[in-house]
């Protein structure tokens, strides 16, 4: 059982400790990636010993955060979770399962979190775990330097959809704003988070279309890829993140689904829904989890049942919705 903290006692937590291994999840995105990174820089700015790790390969697009990876130089003392909701989404590999055998904080806004830490910071009202991270920072009196600005940044704008989910808050700018004013370049930043794909990516993305499917009476729409058609791309797959919102642009769609084969022959699910349709009650029951609006799970089996299991949860969540209206 966890203990949960507040941002003050975190922050306190984080200034005695030393040797600090700070572990993200796999198929890393810019919220555990850019809240891992920012830590990294504030641990080392007071002195710490600190390193991040990650089971799959940080994208190349966020070189620019300039983090140290974890490469045995130290004994990890002390283990942080940055935007982890469980033990299973830590991944399998680079050493990480012996590594996050035991968690000592865990700093995170998903509302399924396991409570697998020793000691827990959770907001479920926060819009990324970058507005924790920004508190803790400020908490421990570490100033905002360029690069921290950057990498929060990055987290608070990859998590929002750069501001349009229904999760911003006032809070969420109030972040952002004082991100910008500490240096970060956010000119820059959009272009490379937002606006640029690399040609793999365009080719995946063609590929994904080619398999729209509507479903519940034009109410779900649905993608997929599957792994010979990755290979065949040649995309990185953390490049294949935001393909999960395409489904739900489409005029009239309340529940949107993504299904990405991995190498194992499994399939990862992504949802996204529309407002007044849990996206988590779906994933949920498929053995995921997430949030109200974006959840995930991953399922094993062909094409045809993955597809029978997730639309069956969808075609139940639809008739609660509109049971609720």
């Amino acid at each position: 059982m966890t203990e949960e903290l507040t941002v003050e006692q975190m922050a306190a937590r984080l200034k005695e400790a030393d040797d600090i291994l700070i572990l993200c999840h796999k198929n890393p995105d810019g919220d555990t990636m850019g809240c891992g990174a920012a830590l990294y820089h504030a641990l080392c700015s007071l002195g710490k010993t600190a390193a991040v790790l990650c089971s799959d390969p940080v994208p190349p697009n966020f070189g620019y955060m300039d983090m140290k990876l974890y490469d045995g130089s130290f004994q990890p003392a002390t283990v942080v979770a940055a935007d982890v909701a469980s033990l299973q989404l830590f991944g399998e590999k680079n050493h990480v399962p012996e590594l996050a055998h035991h968690v000592d904080f865990c700093i995170d806004h998903h509302a399924g979190n396991g409570g697998y830490a020793d000691y827990t910071l959770l907001d479920e009202t926060a819009a990324a775990t970058a507005e924790l991270m920004a508190q803790v920072i400020e908490a421990m009196q570490v100033p905002f330097s360029p690069v921290i600005a950057d990498c929060l940044y990055t987290a608070l704008a990859t998590d929002t959809g750069c501001f349009k989910f229904s999760s911003t808050t006032a809070r969420t700018h109030t972040t952002a704003a004082k991100l910008i004013e500490a240096g970060a370049r956010i000119g820059q930043l959009n272009k490379i988070l937002f606006d640029t794909v690399p040609r793999e990516r365009m080719d995946a993305e063609r590929m994904a279309l080619d398999h729209l499917e509507y479903y519940l009476d034009g109410r779900c729409a649905l993608i997929y890829l599957t792994r010979e058609e990755i290979a065949e791309s040649k995309v990185d797959p953390a490049d294949l993140e935001d393909l999960t919102g395409l489904p739900l642009r489409v005029a009239g769609v309340q529940i949107g689904i993504t299904l990405r084969q991995q190498p194992s022959g499994s399939y990862r699910i992504s949802i996204r829904t529309a407002e007044g349709v849990d996206a988590c009650a779906i994933a949920r029951c498929l053995g995921g989890g997430g949030h109200n609006r974006a959840a995930g799970c991953e399922l094993e089996g062909n094409l045809e049942n993955t597809k029978n299991a997730i639309l069956a949860e969808a075609e139940k969540e639809l008739s609660r919705s509109l049971e609720g209206q």
